[in-house]
């Protein structure tokens, strides 16, 4: 089976859909020879945050000189990206190979696999067969019921922040969306909380009792920013010194002091990772599609935040790095989304907004979305019916000195990349961190 026909496959309407339970998964891995219990696993859960987090634990494990996985979800550009060994996307020609060896059993099930589950199926056997010593995996949504949640014990159940996101499936209070998350917590592991609140983390903390999980938690208070700009940031942590992340995202310290704290809690298990390791792991992280600047002149931001709370912390990062500039917002959401609240955040720093339909279909429809907006905030709205075309009204309307800050939703972030890469061809250039402590 080569890419193209491994591609079609994984697409097949047949795997469409949502389904509870981990059945499925269990079954197709059975048929694997469950592989997924001959590995070690970092379990990543949580709302906002996992996904930086998962590839700040994954670069600095790799850095320690551990073969390790990194299996995330949704891609940025390319399928390949929600597979990767030691930094690498798997290539073309083994991903193939990988459908190839899944592909019999899933067509033969009676209840058939959804995409996740067969993809992550899929996952968990290439993990085993290219020989990783530890894998980290990001769950999809919730965690109890995920389909990533067909391992054992992890080494660490790893508790990102916990808001307000996919209620319909996970719940309609703090309390019921944590108790499905921490459904990853299970007797043997320990666990790292991000904090999220008492009543999110009384449901982690009875978990953790229940199973007699060994909480860490990060010191926030022990994290000092040097420096932060476009490019990254420097920053301290406690015993860790002028540590560099070349992530923009105001949010993103936070995030690596928690890696920080799940890493500190390997090493306790007996994980050979350095202080060393750590710094140099951090440094080499790449996380696309997250506060991410494609281009100046004018500048170009492409972000994923697509709930209240992640729409939030990209709020704090504009205002710390534009002030009270007006910005070109290029928006593009899912229609079960709370849009109000989600706007709301970035409405102040509008200088207008252009809509355009992700490619999915829950997307709202873009002429649907600009006049929702300009009901809600009142600020020059407009609509167009091609990403590239919006891309473009974008970058005419910031002019060279405008900024421009694409976000709403992942699933657009290869189109609008592929957009700028064709209207701003040249390299972007960022100066180095300006804002010190």
């Amino acid at each position: 089976m080569n890419y193209k026909e491994a591609l079609a496959f994984l697409n097949d309407p047949r795997w469409s859909g949502s389904k509870p339970g981990l059945e499925r998964t269990r079954e197709l891995l059975a048929s694997l020879g469950n592989p997924e219990k001959k590995l070690k696993f970092v379990h990543v859960v949580g709302t906002n945050g996992k996904g930086s987090t998962a590839a700040c634990i994954a670069s600095c494990l790799r850095a320690a000189g551990y073969r390790t996985g990194l299996y995330t979800s949704p891609y940025v550009l390319r399928f390949n990206e929600q597979i990767q060994i030691n930094g690498e996307q798997i290539p073309d020609n083994e991903l193939g190979e990988a459908t190839l060896a899944v592909a019999p059993f899933a067509v033969a099930m009676s209840d058939s696999p959804t995409q996740f589950e067969l993809i992550t199926a899929l996952a968990l056997n290439y993990f085993y067969n290219k020989g990783c010593d530890i894998v980290v995996l990001e769950a999809g949504m919730g965690g109890e019921l995920d389909a990533t949640n067909v391992i054992g014990a992890p080494e660490a159940a790893v508790i990102c922040p916990i808001a307000y996101d996919h209620c319909q499936w996970l719940g309609s209070s703090l309390a019921e969306i944590a108790a499905v998350k921490g459904g990853i917590i299970k007797k043997g592991c320990d666990v790292a909380i991000f904090g999220s609140g008492a009543e999110a983390d009384s449901v982690i903390e009875q978990k953790c009792a229940e199973t007699g999980a060994k909480i860490y938690r990060p010191d926030f208070t022990q994290l000092s920013i040097i420096s932060s700009g476009l490019n990254g940031c420097r920053f301290d942590y406690g015993r860790l010194k002028n540590v560099f992340l070349p992530l923009a995202g105001a949010y993103q310290p936070k995030n690596a002091a928690f890696a920080i704290t799940v890493l500190d809690l390997l090493k306790d298990r007996g994980w050979n990772i350095k202080d060393t390791d750590i710094i140099s792991g951090l440094k080499t992280v790449n996380w696309p599609g997250r506060y991410e600047v494609l281009r100046q002149n004018p500048t170009f931001i492409l972000d994923g935040s697509h709930n209240p709370h992640g729409m939030k912390a990209t709020a704090d990062s504009l205002k710390r790095h534009f002030g009270g500039r007006k910005l070109i917002f290029l928006v593009g959401v899912m229609a079960d989304k709370d849009i109000p609240a989600m706007m709301s955040f970035i409405a102040p720093m509008a200088e207008r907004f252009i809509a355009v339909e992700p490619p999915n279909p829950r997307a709202m429809k873009p002429q649907a979305l600009a006049e929702l907006l300009f009901k809600l905030f009142g600020k020059p709205s407009s609509y167009y019916n091609s990403i590239e075309e919006g891309v473009e009204a974008a970058i005419a309307s910031a002019g060279t000195e405008g900024v421009v800050v694409a976000l709403g939703s992942l699933y657009f972030s290869g189109q609008v990349r592929a957009a700028v890469n064709n209207i701003m061809p040249e390299t972007v250039h960022i100066s180095v961190p300006v804002l010190t402590r």
